[in-house]
């Protein structure tokens, strides 16, 4: 499970890719489409299209941060766990959670397994999509993000990763959907 002094894994390409420090600059404007993407989701196999959720229900974007399978971020591991002990309200809400990680398929589906995670988890071990969304790096793992699409697949919020404030919280999301798009 989580040990803090396992670092096997921790060096490898995508770790090298992130090292240096690129801060949180995300050009994306609230009202604006979000770059598309297709990953693999880990939690049960099929591929998600980020496209398949415009018309449908509103998405949060989740960018979360693990190093290794071993190794979480220790801002993101707590937010990963409150959302996915929260997972149902925002289930019943209409929305759908889509998590993020850099980590790879087999990382990942310790990760799932660790967690016992019910919302679904996407691996993006180029890293990708952190990068479409200008999310910033640091010491070997793209940061942390949030962002919650409308409907029609439009931003209408958007954290970037801060030592002052690491991750929205659960009660900040489930507040900002309550009061924005609850009536859509």
């Amino acid at each position: 499970m989580l040990t803090s002094t396992d670092f096997s894994g921790l060096f490898n390409k995508r770790f090298l890719d992130n090292f240096f420090p690129i801060p949180a600059d995300s050009s994306l404007q609230l009202g604006q489409l979000t770059p598309q993407f297709i990953l693999p989701d880990i939690t049960n196999g099929s591929l998600v299209k980020l496209s398949d959720y415009q018309s449908k229900q509103p998405v949060i974007v989740l960018l979360t941060r693990i190093f290794t399978e071993k190794q979480y971020c220790p801002f993101c591991f707590p937010h990963i766990k409150a959302l996915n002990e929260n997972y149902e309200q925002f289930k019943n809400r209409g929305v759908e959670l889509l998590l993020i990680t850099s980590t790879d398929e087999r990382q990942s589906q310790i990760v799932v397994k660790d967690l016992s995670l019910k919302m679904p988890l996407l691996s993006d071990p180029s890293c990708k999509i952190f990068r479409d969304y200008g999310v910033g790096q640091a010491l070997g793992a793209p940061l942390p993000a949030q962002f919650i699409l409308d409907k029609q697949g439009k931003l209408t919020y958007k954290h970037l990763f801060s030592f002052l404030d690491h991750n929205a919280s659960v009660e900040t999301l489930l507040s900002f959907i309550d009061a924005n798009l609850m009536n859509e």
